[in-house]
């Protein structure tokens, strides 16, 4: 069984400061309110209700921790740059994906979920760049792969991982499909990586 289907919701907080300690090993989800974030998490975690979905995107406005056990969190953070919300609440929501990432400890790496349609828009790469800055490893997912023909598909992979080189720090670019299962491992392992899960194998 996959250490993912043991996640719990934990807490929503509307910024660092409501989090709780700031300890063990955390990795953020973060992406554009359209681009498939709580659907993946769904599928990684094989739990249909886990994340909210909504037909209505940039629901999500407050950062939501999902345990997996007493020292590794899932983190789905505030989507940003779609929904249908106040300027006032976007500039809320982006000032706390930058707290996060830039001063909270326990984060080890950051998954941007990017439709792969529409890779690499301004605030992907603005939240990519605070990642970089924050010395993250950030692996940016390309969704809805299973939309592409499988030749389409190889092409904006190939793109999107020569657009990643601009980042100049340990961007990795993959794609990936909720719908299809496309991914899914590949992304298992990254995450395994970033947790020590591997490390931890290694020793057994």
């Amino acid at each position: 069984m996959s250490h993912y289907s043991q996640a719990k919701f934990s807490i929503s907080a509307p910024d660092i400061t409501h989090l709780g300690p700031d300890e063990g090993i955390e990795i953020a989800f973060a992406g554009r309110s359209n681009a498939g974030k709580s659907s993946a998490l769904n599928k990684l975690t094989r739990q249909k209700g886990l994340a909210r979905t909504s037909k209505t995107p940039g629901r999500t406005q407050l950062i939501n921790v999902f345990q997996l056990d007493e020292n590794r969190r899932l983190v789905d953070l505030p989507g940003y740059g779609f929904a249908q919300v106040p300027l006032a609440i976007k500039k809320k929501w982006q000032r706390s994906l930058g707290e996060y990432l830039q001063k909270r400890e326990s984060i080890k790496g950051v998954v941007v979920l990017m439709d792969i349609r529409h890779p690499f828009k301004d605030l992907d790469q603005d939240l990519i760049h605070w990642a970089v800055a924050a010395d993250l490893p950030v692996l940016a997912l390309l969704t809805k792969a299973d939309k592409l023909k499988s030749g389409k598909r190889k092409n904006q992979l190939m793109m999107a991982r020569e657009a990643a080189l601009a980042f100049c720090g340990d961007v990795t670019v993959d794609v990936f499909s909720s719908l299809s299962g496309i991914g899914l491992e590949n992304l298992q392992q990254k995450l395994d990586g970033w947790y020590g899960y591997e490390r931890k194998a290694a020793k057994e």
